[in-house]
């Protein structure tokens, strides 16, 4: 990844880092939303300026609840400026898009890509984003110019790119969403809460799908795992905990054959990326137990980036993720990467079915696979086999819920 230069209307600078580039870097992965006080948040409302909504505004993704109300009542809602605001994740945001750079679409509430114009008026979420692929990104500290960083709808300040990845898309926020009750977040109009949540003891087996990496194979993986159970007769229930949000994951669920699709966005958060753990314990837990009230044959589950992400390396050594998820199908880019991954699974208490992922394209990378996971009890499986019933119910197989 290369550091983004501080100011918003400027492109990133030539791959390398230097010293100090690295210190700020690592002031940005590590820093913390400041928190307003009372006090400060009183006066910030104080000093803030409203405004009616313009005319046209292109909801996006993962504001697509916030964007069913405004369009079933839209008087109720204004939109809030002012230099004492301070945006937190999930706040949502009217911008108008500057200069298109990586994201030159916009995810729509239907999942449509719809093409991005200079000038065209955007609802997004803020949200901090982490995708080694694309872009780290932090929500910023108040409305300034600053990027969107996911064609799913996330507004944030880019502060690292991938070297292969063009300037991030620029937006200049008009205000906050607001109505009389204040600033518009997206856990307000989720259809789900998040509240703390006891594990539930009648569910079915779960299936959880993890990987090396972005882009290793596992939401391919995922959804012909779930297209063979499906073959084979049986309800899969599916959801995707973390990760940044978008459409196409869930879509790709549906079209399996999933019967029931939910994920983080359903609760009302944009990305997970710096969720606290206790937020996280309590998706999962609820995610599955939302998903076993239909009683599904099965459960099969997602978890975004790659093991050593903070906050999947957190949840696979969380005691109540070790007990709602029975074994995992791990994705993987090469052979060494697959049995890395199965290692610091199986090392963490997990029980890993087999490897497969975007490796499995080569015979020749397989091979190496299947030779040294022979000691860790893991077969290699092409993604495509995945989605033949007795394979798919391979991978089911094994210790369920009552042997934990």
């Amino acid at each position: 990844m290369r550091a983004v230069s501080s100011a918003p209307h400027r492109r990133l600078i030539a791959p390398g880092f230097t010293a100090s580039n690295r210190s700020e870097l690592r002031k940005a992965i590590i820093m913390t939303t400041a928190l307003l006080s009372p006090a400060s948040a009183t006066r910030a409302e104080a000093d803030a300026v409203s405004a009616p909504l313009p005319g046209r505004i292109q909801a996006a993704y993962t504001t697509r609840f916030v964007a069913a109300a405004v369009h079933t009542d839209r008087a109720a809602f204004h939109l809030r400026s002012g230099a004492g605001l301070h945006p937190r994740p999930g706040d949502v945001v009217v911008a108008r898009i500057g200069r298109i750079g990586s994201h030159k679409r916009i995810e729509t509430p239907e999942s449509r890509k719809a093409i991005l114009f200079e000038g065209a008026l955007v609802m997004l979420a803020y949200g901090h984003r982490y995708a080694a692929d694309q872009f780290l990104a932090h929500v910023p500290g108040g409305l300034e110019p600053c990027h969107m960083v996911a064609a799913g709808g996330v507004a944030g300040r880019v502060v690292a790119a991938h070297d292969r990845v063009s300037a991030p898309t620029e937006i200049e926020p008009l205000g906050l969403l607001a109505d009389a009750r204040g600033v518009v977040n997206l856990r307000r109009f989720a259809p789900l809460r998040n509240d703390p949540a006891t594990l539930r003891v009648e569910r079915p087996a779960v299936i959880g799908v993890l990987g090396t990496s972005m882009n290793s194979g596992k939401s391919t993986a995922m959804a012909c795992l779930i297209n063979g159970l499906v073959k084979s007769g049986r309800t899969v229930g599916a959801a995707k905990i973390t990760g940044t949000g978008a459409g196409n994951d869930p879509m790709i669920y549906g079209d399996a054959g999933a019967a029931e699709v939910l994920d983080f966005t359903d609760f009302g958060y944009a990305t997970t990326f710096r969720l606290d753990m206790p937020s996280i314990r309590a998706l999962t837990a609820n995610l599955v137990a939302k998903l076993s009230a239909s009683r599904p044959d099965a459960i099969v589950v997602e978890i975004a980036d790659g093991v050593f992400q903070e906050e999947t390396a957190a949840l696979l050594r969380d005691g109540r993720f070790q007990r709602t998820v029975d074994r995992v199908l791990f994705a993987a880019s090469d052979a060494l990467g697959a049995r890395a991954g199965v290692q610091e699974l199986r090392s963490a208490g997990l029980e890993v079915a087999a490897a497969t992922g975007v490796m499995t394209s080569s015979p020749l990378a397989s091979a190496e696979a299947g030779a040294v996971l022979l000691d860790q009890g893991a077969e290699v499986l092409g993604t495509y086999e995945l989605a033949l019933p007795e394979v798919a119910e391979r991978v089911l197989a094994g210790r369920g819920p009552a042997d934990r």
